[in-house]
């Protein structure tokens, strides 16, 4: 790599005002390392495989599902549903409700400023520290603790949302069940969603995009720079975000929340049926398994959990290419440690006929549609996959990388520097900086147009917005064909649905052959019977001749 080559003695502009100086380009050889792990060539393929992998992971659920539908006789089974109707089915209750699921979305967008916040004020605090192994690992810690934090908010806003969720469903009051089931699923979705993925979409797209250039920063409050991605890009803090948190929500939240909680319960009802007033031979007797089973804590059906983990699994796997190990891992841990809870701490649940998974399918479909968008805007804005494509077709005369570091650096005139944001340690290299450089496709000082941004920046621009489109395009049109080719209804469940339909048809006709025949026959007993009374009416309105005595 260039960045780490001995002989690379490029003089960077500072990284916050005043207190930061000059630093060389070399310096950042580690951090470089670390991202070309993921930023590479071999993440596009990566991104597309994945993509496949959820279309195919759909349509073999579909024939899961169906041939579930067979075993379980449900193929010709219809939702039939009483509808609960109530005093509250005229309570205009969906404003509120689009009110307050805005007013939770702006709770999280407010907790992600806010550790935005904190990550400015604490990079500028360190940096200001005298200890010099405190600002030599200034990003490092700005990133882990901003992490952590995010971390432990989106836990206690995931508790919050699901408790909001389920109040402003009952204020919709739905007629049915299963009305009722989908719209707190789907509300779920949406709020837990969002507070998962805030972090991550703002360092993904948002964070470095902002910032300014050297001379005219943006600034937060007026006294704090914007911040900056690291030379070799977001995607490597976008790794540590998505890591922390994935693994966090997982270990704390879908395993140790979920085992600890409804044993905290159970203990808390056991206690209060002990304190309650039983009269003393009731409590010394000995309790039925239905009544030891009423300390249990209610079996949940609502488990948005999954679909926040197939989030992570789909949407930003070209950051994060571990997020499907990682899953992997955690299931197989979690498998066993459901099958104990269901067994020992949850009432045994209510068995309930379906013959799908209704709102859960359409949400995970979603889901992996919007995966291969975000995918496509990662690799094309977020890594260097472009850039460095761009210069190696374009600007490289050897059609390699060599002279790709230089090629995106621009040049700043130190002098230009607004007043009181030029660093106090001129000196801090051993020598006097009259030129700097920073990570932007801007013209040069000595143009004509200084600072302005190059055609380069335009060239890559389209080239990153064309990636995208046909990135996007080329991959659903090779889901579509995974869809065409693999049948929603497996081989052998087809062919025994259609003999089934066969056998029912001559059953059928069979039973409406008898019914005719039963007809016909009752038919002929009918006119033979009054064939018989109508002889019988004749022979007594004219005798037979011979009873009549004829004299002459």
């Amino acid at each position: 790599m260039e960045i780490c080559h001995p002989e690379n003695n490029i003089t960077m502009c500072p990284l916050c005002d005043q207190v930061c100086s000059y630093w060389k380009l070399s310096t950042a050889c580690g951090t470089a390392r670390a991202s070309h792990l993921f930023d590479n060539p071999a993440t596009v393929f990566f991104s597309i495989f994945m993509a496949l992998w959820a279309a195919m992971f759909m349509e073999h659920w579909k024939r899961r599902q169906m041939r579930l539908n067979y075993e379980w006789d449900l193929t010709g089974f219809e939702d039939e549903e009483m509808e609960k109707l109530t005093y509250q089915d005229r309570l205009p209750a969906y404003m509120t409700n689009v009110v307050m699921m805005l007013l939770m979305i702006g709770v999280t967008f407010a907790t992600v400023f806010g550790v935005i916040f904190y990550r400015i004020s604490t990079k500028a605090a360190l940096h200001m520290s005298s200890n010099p192994v405190t600002r030599s690992h200034v990003q490092l810690t700005v990133k882990t603790t901003a992490a952590i934090i995010n971390l432990v908010v989106i836990l206690i806003l995931d508790e919050v949302y699901g408790a909001v969720a389920r109040w402003l469903t009952v204020l919709e009051v739905p007629k049915t069940d299963k009305s009722f089931e989908e719209r707190l699923i789907f509300k779920t979705f949406i709020l837990k969603f969002v507070n998962a993925f805030s972090p991550i979409i703002y360092i993904a797209f948002f964070r470095g995009r902002f910032v300014g250039r050297p001379g005219s920063y943006l600034y937060v409050s007026e006294s704090y720079r914007m911040e900056e991605c690291a030379y070799g890009g977001c995607l490597m803090e976008l790794c540590i975000q998505l890591s922390i948190t994935m693994l966090g929500k997982q270990l704390i939240q879908n395993n140790l929340f979920e085992i600890g909680i409804p044993k905290l319960k159970k203990l808390l009802r056991y206690i209060q049926s002990k304190q309650g007033a039983v009269p003393e031979e009731e409590r010394q007797k000995k309790l039925q398994r239905y009544e030891t089973d009423h300390f249990l804590e209610p079996s949940g059906m609502y488990r948005t959990n999954v679909l926040i983990q197939f989030g992570f699994v789909t949407l930003f796997v070209a950051s994060f290419p571990l997020a499907p190990l990682f899953a992997l891992l955690n299931n197989i841990i979690e498998i066993r440690l459901d099958a104990k809870k269901f067994v020992t701490e949850l009432r045994r649940p209510v068995g309930a006929r379906a013959k799908d998974i209704g709102i859960w399918y359409n949400i995970l479909r979603g889901v992996a549609k919007v995966a291969v968008i975000i995918n496509a805007f990662v690799i094309s804005f977020t890594s260097d996959f472009i850039p460095r494509m761009v210069y190696q077709y374009k600007y490289s005369q050897e059609g390699s990388m060599h002279g790709f570091v230089n090629h995106t650096l621009s040049f700043f005139n130190v002098s230009h520097f607004q007043e009181g944001s030029e660093p106090l340690d001129q000196l801090h290299l051993g020598y006097p900086v009259e030129i700097c450089r920073y990570k932007d496709y801007r013209e040069p000082p000595w143009s004509n147009t200084p600072y302005e941004l190059s055609k380069e920046f335009w060239t890559v621009l389209a080239v990153r917005l064309s990636f995208v489109i046909v990135f996007q395009n080329v991959v659903m049109l090779m889901s579509d064909i995974v869809d065409w080719l693999i049948p929603d209804i497996p081989k052998d469940i087809s062919v025994q649905i259609h003999k089934e339909k066969i056998l029912l048809v001559d059953l059928f006709m069979k039973e409406e052959q008898g019914k005719v025949r039963n007809l016909e026959s009752r038919l002929s007993t009918g006119d033979k019977e009054k064939c018989d009374q109508g002889s019988n009416n004749s022979t007594g309105a004219h005798p037979h001749p011979e009873h009549y005595n004829i004299s002459l």
